[in-house]
Parts: structure tokens; sequence; C-alpha cells
């Protein structure tokens, strides 16, 4: 069982909480509003009032023993900073801290998170790349450079195989799965695609955007 600290349990910090939860996670919340702590606690595993930011307090939750150590304080980036660090210094294995914007995101780097996360820019780029065409039904971006389409197949692809259209030779993507109807299945060299099919496919974006004339 994956054993988890999160600090902060605003709107950001709760979800994560409740969905750690009920992916059987054993969830530690700590917050210094009594309000969110109470609000929270039915959900979690455990949960206290307290400073993420108070050293001695870190070292009474242990925090080396946690696999994942969550630091969700949003807008208080000075609070942001300091639990991050100390984190890290009590020998905590994994810190994921949550960003507001670049600048936050490079300083929260330097000072020992292991992983930044940017909620909103990342769901403004899911947002912008799903709406900017009407053959893009969903995207998940990977890194800078790979993501997942979720796409309206093209006319030009009904009653050709898979072989056929070969766009890992001609664009360097891979078709992940398709979908037909209410089924999901992986796609063999010999699959014809059919009017309605969904085609999930992976690879830079460009190439993506260029297989689908996006």
């Amino acid at each position: 069982m994956t054993t988890v600290l999160i600090i902060g349990v605003g709107e950001f910090g709760s979800n994560v909480a409740r969905r750690m939860s009920e992916l059987d996670c054993e969830v530690m919340a700590v917050d210094t509003d009594e309000e969110r702590i109470n609000a929270i606690l039915p959900y979690v595993t455990e949960a206290q009032i307290g400073d993420g930011t108070n050293e001695e307090f870190l070292k009474s939750l242990g925090v080396d023993n946690y696999d994942v150590c969550i630091v969700a304080l949003g807008g208080l980036f000075q609070s942001s900073l300091e639990a991050t660090s100390l984190l890290k210094e009590l020998g905590a294995p994994l810190v994921i801290s949550r960003a507001t914007n670049d600048v936050q995101m490079k300083f929260l780097r330097r000072n020992g998170a292991d992983e930044v996360v940017y909620p909103e820019k990342q769901m403004a780029i899911r947002i912008a790349t799903k709406y900017a065409s009407t053959s893009i039904l969903d995207f998940i971006q990977l890194d800078n450079n790979y993501s997942i389409y979720e796409m309206v197949v093209p006319k030009t692809w009904f009653g050709k195989s898979v072989a056929q259209i070969d766009v890992r030779k001609k664009f360097d993507i891979n078709i992940l799965t398709v979908k037909r109807g209410d089924s999901v299945f992986l796609p063999r060299p010999d699959t014809v695609f059919e009017p309605d099919d969904i085609a999930f496919v992976m690879g830079e974006s460009e190439n993506i955007q260029r297989c689908f004339r996006i």
C-alpha cells in the first residue's frame, strides 16, 4: 500500500487526497485550517492540524517513512518553498509540489521538488488542444514532445487497414487502440477502419497534427 502525506487540503489537495484514498493509498492530510481538516477526515486514513513549514512538526510525522509527499499549498508560495525544502532535508523520498506559474515551478525544482505539477497550465493546454479541431475528442500531454490524442478517424481511412495507412512509417506515430461503438480493442495490421471509429494515437504532437491535418 502506498503511503502519502499531503500538506494543504484546499480544493486541489482535498481532491488529490480523496482520489488517492479511493485508490487504496494510506493518506495523511495536514492543514493549518481546522475546518478543512474536519472536512477531509472522513475520506483519509488520518488528518492533523499543523504547519507544514514547521520543521519540528514535520519531524513528528516521520516524513521519510512516506512513499510520496505532496505539497498542495496553492497560492502560499513562500510556504510551498519552505515545505518542499524541509521535506527533502528530512529525507522524504519523493516530493511533488504544486505551482501556479512558470517562475514558481523553477524555484520549487531548485528547492528540492522531485516533480512539480501546474494544474492550471496543464488544463489550459488540454482544453485549447481539444477544442482546436472537431476531430480531436481528447488529449493527454505526456511530456514536452509526446502526447496521446483521441481522434475521429478521417474519411480517407475508411475501408483501409492499419497496414495500408501505415501511419507509423509515414508519420512516426502509433495507433494504440480503436474504439468502435461500445468496444475498445487493440488494432492488428489487418484491422479495417469503419465510419465512426475512434483512434487513440501516440506520438509527437507535430506529427499527429500533420497526419490528421489539424
